[in-house]
């Protein structure tokens, strides 16, 4: 009788810990999907237009309603600007439209929506989406010149239309790191994690060697 329990709850035990193992396999898989998802937060660098810290191409074009616009350089004088790529029919663009303009308007930053397509396509956005400070550009060339493969796309410019930021930005806090990351002395938030984890390293290294 003691041998057949003690089978028994060797039985029992291979089992929960098989059951655990497997649990704990989940476990790690679901956090590396989460970090892989999450990281990096900041907007993406993923063209080859124009570098950062090189002044912006200009482009003397009108707004959408007809106004004379210069893109490229400042709309007013001594603010920067934000020059965002969109789409009329994308999704994120117009769900991203109320907060790029919190956000400029934080940051006290004129904004240039920069698009392509139809005209009947704006129209309907812009039915659907009203402007209040934001100027409105239909512009392919603009998009070329950057080369701007995926929208939304912001690109920041200080007074002097010189290029401190840019990248995709699908969130709050992709628009936000263009500016948060400017401020921290970095172009992009990606630089900044880069060589916050060096610092690091070179630290621990130091530690090391004393």
């Amino acid at each position: 009788m003691n041998t057949g329990f003690i089978i028994a709850s060797n039985v029992l035990l291979w089992c929960a810990f098989l059951s655990l193992a497997a649990l704990m396999l989940g476990v790690i898989r679901q956090i590396g999907l989460l970090h892989e998802r999450s990281a990096p937060l900041g907007a993406m660098l993923l063209d080859n237009g124009p570098e950062i810290g090189e002044r912006s191409p200009v482009f003397s074009l009108t707004t959408f309603d007809g106004a004379p616009i210069t893109v490229g350089r400042a709309l007013a004088p001594n603010r920067p600007s934000l020059l965002m790529f969109t789409g009329p029919s994308c999704p994120i663009c117009a769900k991203l439209l109320p907060i790029i303009r919190s956000v400029a308007a934080a940051e006290g930053t004129d904004v240039v929506l920069i698009s392509d397509g139809t005209r009947a396509e704006h129209l309907e956005f812009l039915r659907n989406h009203p402007l209040q400070n934001e100027r409105y550009v239909v512009s392919a060339e603009i998009g070329m010149r950057y080369q701007i493969s995926k929208v939304p796309y912001g690109v920041l410019l200080d007074a002097d239309g010189v290029i401190l930021g840019k990248g995709l930005c699908n969130t709050r806090e992709h628009v936000e790191s263009l500016f948060e990351t400017v401020r921290e002395g970095h172009s992009t938030l990606q630089d900044f994690m880069k060589h916050s984890t060096t610092t690091l390293i070179e630290a621990d290294q130091n530690k090391g060697v004393h």
